[in-house]
């Protein structure tokens, strides 16, 4: 709009606002100046302006004379925008030459000359001289006014601010000097009210709603560009309303992300962005304390493996914000480490960490970074998890999920680590597939070995923190960027089963409520999160489609595939009364489990790495069938038939 409006202001400029214009403008104001001049020749000297011949003699003397001097200088072709000194020499030299031609003119019909008239040519140059400077500079002054206005308001996004709470006003005073965001008015659901009723609030319209076609007569009405929600809670309780129908009308939905506490009382703002499906869990998102994870990880050595992938970047991430004293990095992906690495040195130039490239399937890797950075705190996210790949590759899910951890837990042990906090899945919980069952396995061998040491069978400080929780929104390989992309190709969107449903967390989310159980559990337990209400996958789809501007089932279609092997249609309820017990935090429970002695645990891992090195596939899966007696999957009915 504003570009169309910038090109018609252009165009209006080049057809009527010519040189003949400027012409007329500089004649006008010349004639002008005399007549004042004249007016005033009324109080020095009174004989001059009562006589009428005179008045005309002048009025059209500084006519002809400005006529003359400006069509021979050609001052009406002066570029005004880009005057030069030159081009002020030059009108007030056609002043002087209209002067002289006034003088000659008044001497010559009157015949006779005074030392007044000589003062009322001089107060005519300098008055014609300034009154033209001064128009010509606020022409110069109002043009570049009205572009500027006109580029300012192409600049910036026109919004219209969602709610009339105090929050709304707030943003709306907040961004009255934003350079990216012009506020247009307030919107708001109009339930019991007219939507005809209308209002001002800190001077904007305040428009009400109750149908898409509403909202899109109020978004052509005043050409906005964008509808803003303050909090998540608002776009989430507008989720299948107003953010259908914006998204479906073709413009974007924004949301201010809320001010969160960090380091040193420090308060840091979170930028304006785009609504995405994170925002639309169905649920508010889980809070925490701050203050006594700070304490619990400060000037601690921290070691993270599986550092780059997508739980392991964010916890570094959210531990260098804790004011670590190092932070170590392991992980055996060079690409994604160096991408990291980069991440970390630009956002953290003060932060001290090391990159290490190791496997955790290698004990003597993994007891090389131990002995010789000697850790106080281990978050252990290294894994393999994704479900298909992992029923494809059973043995290799072994040696990294099973082995891998037991790798480093011996090192915590043999190294004196103050707490090791392993990331695990609610795919563990009667897991159906090798992944979630192998999850498990390591779950057993570290739950072992912690009570062994707090029995006294091992020798050690260690705690064992194990946590448990469902999907996390935008995780390598999770349904949102496959999702993303399948949308960014123009479909079809692949859902495996429309009754599909998951429990979701958010990155950021999911690893602070890591951070707070390792914080405030004792050791040796299984913590469980809260998770809320699962989500339907088809309802992600849907809404992933709509906030890209597109129709599900008529401009992206959505297509259901089936079930892919060990994949369960309803996930495991990871926090009830009956399977868990409470702790400080109301999201966070402790799960009931059996106990596994630790002899045992050492055997079972020793036996299923040996199966998974010989390749043993079917007996590889019964062992795991033994260890995990509620572990029923594909692989474990073929192996007995």
């Amino acid at each position: 709009m504003f570009s169309k409006i910038s090109r018609n202001l252009n165009e209006f400029f080049r057809q009527y606002v010519n040189s003949w214009v400027i012409f007329a403008i500089d004649t006008a104001v010349s004639v002008v100046s005399s007549i004042v001049v004249l007016v005033l020749l009324n109080y020095i000297s009174p004989s001059f302006s009562d006589d009428f011949r005179f008045a005309v003699a002048w009025v059209t003397a500084s006519f002809a004379g400005s006529f003359i001097m400006f069509t021979v200088l050609r001052c009406h072709h002066i570029v005004i925008r880009h005057s030069t000194l030159k081009d002020v020499f030059k009108i007030g030299l056609a002043i002087l030459g209209k002067v002289v031609i006034m003088g000659i003119a008044v001497i010559i019909s009157r015949k006779w000359y005074s030392n007044v008239l000589l003062l009322a040519l001089f107060l005519d140059f300098v008055l014609s001289f300034c009154a033209l400077i001064i128009v010509r500079s606020a022409m110069v002054m109002a043009y570049d006014a009205l572009q500027h206005n006109i580029k300012d308001g192409r600049n910036r996004l026109r919004i219209i601010v969602y709610g009339t709470s105090e929050k709304s006003v707030a943003m709306v005073t907040r961004l009255s000097n934003s350079t990216h965001y012009q506020t247009i008015g307030f919107i708001d659901y109009a339930g019991p009210q007219d939507v005809s009723t209308s209002y001002s609030l800190q001077g904007l319209p305040v428009r009400l709603f109750e149908t898409k076609k509403d909202v899109e007569a109020l978004i052509d009405r005043y050409s906005a560009g964008a509808i803003l929600f303050v909090t998540d809670l608002d776009a989430k309780i507008e989720q299948d309303r107003l953010v259908r129908y914006a998204t479906s009308s073709g413009i974007k939905v924004l949301i201010s992300p809320s001010i969160d506490e960090v380091v040193g009382g420090r308060l840091q703002k979170g930028k304006i962005r785009e609504i995405n499906i994170n925002d639309l869990l169905g649920r508010e998102e889980i809070k925490i304390s701050m203050d006594k994870i700070v304490d619990n990880f400060n000037n601690r050595v921290v070691l993270v493996t599986g550092a780059a992938g997508s739980i392991g970047s964010e916890i570094c991430r959210q531990i260098a914000n804790l004011g670590p004293r190092k932070l170590l990095l392991f992980d055996n992906g060079e690409t994604a480490m160096h991408n990291l690495r980069l991440e970390l040195e630009e956002s953290y130039p003060n932060l001290d960490f090391l990159p290490v490239i190791g496997d955790v399937r290698s004990p003597e890797r993994v007891d090389y970074a131990f002995r010789k950075w000697h850790p106080q705190v281990v978050f252990h996210a290294a894994a393999y998890k994704h479900v298909p790949l992992m029923e494809e590759n059973p043995c290799e899910a072994v040696l990294v999920n099973v082995c891998g951890s037991r790798n480093v837990a011996n090192a915590c042990l043999k190294y004196d680590v103050e707490k090791m906090v392993m990331i695990s899945t609610d795919k563990a919980v009667n897991p159906t597939n090798v992944m979630g069952c192998t999850k498990r396995l390591a779950e057993i061998y570290v739950q072992s070995l912690g009570l062994a040491v707090a029995s006294g069978q091992c020798q050690g400080k260690t705690r064992f923190v194990t946590t448990r929780f469902g999907n996390v929104l935008g995780s390598n390989g999770s349904v949102i960027p496959r999702f993303r992309d399948q949308i960014a190709k123009g479909g079809p969107v692949t859902v495996t089963h429309p009754e599909i449903n998951r429990f979701f967390m958010t990155i950021p989310e999911a690893c602070r409520l890591v951070m707070e159980a390792a914080t405030i559990s004792s050791g040796n337990q299984i913590v469980v999160f809260d998770m809320g209400e699962p989500v339907k996958i088809v309802d992600l789809a849907r809404h992933m489609i709509e906030l890209a501007g597109f129709t599900p089932n008529k401009d992206i279609m959505i297509e259901f595939t089936g079930l892919r092997p060990g994949e369960k249609l309803y996930e495991e309820v990871l926090a009830t009364s009956e399977n868990t017990e409470a702790t400080s935090h109301d999201r966070i429970r402790v799960a009931k489990v059996r106990d596994y002695s630790y002899e045992d645990a050492c055997d079972a891992v020793a036996s299923l790495e040996k199966l998974a090195h010989k390749i043993d596939i079917p007996e590889l899966i019964s062992k795991m069938r033994e260890i995990v007696p509620e572990y029923d999957c594909k692989w474990s009915r073929e192996s007995n038939q």
